[in-house]
């Protein structure tokens, strides 16, 4: 697979060639089932893949419902009957009675999605198993157990909050611990509930982002020498915790650490009057050193408001920056901070030909790729999630 490091600096076309949409991964009986189909999908020029997308989008239109993250790709989003960040996507869908869902997104989406199933009525596909989070995969259920076993040892009074951008499992770890999820929009909003609940003397355990947890926590006013970042090969340091209100997971989004200070100094240089507005995902410094910070939501909304001549060079995912860009275009300039393609090549493994593929297996009654939760881990996300969700 094609990750982050390895695209570093290539621009869209050149992510594209480097990830071959020939090969698109399948579950067992998927790949046993649609082999010779995908073969002959992949005989197809992109403009008839395109058309045929949109045929069978309209024929199966009473049975599905195709989900698109502001971090797809325009050939991907031009199909999306709703488009928006991964919590949004996944409550809209369990809104609608349709049979199927094709998750065009990243694992950890899927799963969120077939999570908030209303009675698990609907199917949801993810068009490519390749399409993971790298973030998300930095926290195994089995080393985030180990961390809250060490760290209770220290302090009992321990709350995990994770991040929504994380697998099921630790979903449901954190679950069984009586913590709760958060999203970008809303992680300060659960801190503050969870020491409101636990007492002021307790410690959160936030994972699985480090600069999400930070940045919310600093602007919360905790200091930064009252956080400590854990990282499972590494020793714990018991005085550290003791005197640590805020443990952090060592985890990161490889698009967000793309943009830098040195990115934010040139804008200024060379473009004063521009807005730098960056998500939350971006490390400390960088979100010390913009103008603005917030979820992807916010990024959208505030640019949409601002008046028309309004400059902004924006750190988050290039695809929904330069969408931005083209929706303003002639009215507001819009470009990213960084002069990188700062793209989530993950993300990038829906292609087109994945997208059919799906389609045509809903059209057979053979769905391929179906992301489903275990029945126990399901109950015990939803805990968690819920526990979020109540929060107003």
């Amino acid at each position: 697979m094609v990750n982050f490091k390895d695209i570093f600096g290539m621009n869209a076309d050149q992510v594209n060639q480097s990830i071959d949409d020939s090969e698109i991964k399948l579950d067992d009986t998927s790949t046993l089932n649609y082999s010779d189909v995908l073969k002959e999908i992949n005989l197809l020029d992109a403009d008839e893949v395109m058309k045929q997308i949109k045929d069978l989008k309209s024929e199966l239109k009473d049975q599905v419902t195709i989900l698109g993250h502001h971090y797809q790709q325009d050939d991907i989003i031009s199909f999306a009957d709703i488009t928006g960040d991964s919590l949004i996507l996944s409550q809209e869908a369990s809104k609608i009675k349709k049979p199927y869902t094709i998750f065009c997104g990243v694992h950890f989406m899927a799963e969120t999605a077939d999570l908030l199933s209303q009675g698990r009525t609907q199917r949801v596909i993810l068009p490519d198993l390749s399409a993971g989070c790298s973030m998300a995969d930095m926290a195994s259920a089995e080393d985030v157990e180990d961390a809250i076993a060490k760290i209770n040892k220290i302090n009992q009074k321990i709350i995990p909050i994770t991040y929504v951008n994380s697998s099921a499992a630790i979903k449901a770890l954190v679950g069984r611990y009586d913590g709760y999820v958060c999203t970008s929009s809303n992680a300060e909003k659960i801190i503050k509930e969870a020491f409101r609940v636990a007492g002021n003397d307790s410690k959160i355990f936030f994972l699985p982002d480090q600069h999400l947890g930070r940045n919310t926590c600093y602007k919360m006013g905790i200091p930064l020498e009252e956080m400590y970042l854990y990282s499972p090969d590494l020793e714990v340091n018991e005085i550290e915790i003791k005197r640590s209100r805020i443990i952090l997971w060592n985890g990161y989004c490889f698009v967000h650490q793309g943009f830098s200070v040195q990115q934010i100094e040139a804008i200024r240089k060379t473009s004063p009057e521009t807005k730098v507005i960056v998500h939350p995902e971006c490390p400390f410094d960088v979100v010390m050193n913009s103008d603005l910070v917030g979820s992807t939501a916010y990024i959208v909304k505030v640019i949409s408001e601002a008046a028309e001549g309004s400059k902004f060079a924006v750190g988050t995912e290039i695809n929904l920056v330069n969408r931005l860009a083209q929706k303003f275009k002639g009215k507001k300039e819009i470009k990213s901070l960084s002069p990188y393609q700062c793209i989530c090549s993950t993300m990038y493994r829906i292609k087109p030909k994945a997208l059919l593929l799906a389609l045509i297996s809903i059209k057979n009654n053979n769905p391929i790729n179906v992301i489903r939760v275990e029945e126990k881990i399901r109950e015990d996300a939803l805990k968690a999630i819920n526990k979020m969700l109540s929060i107003k």
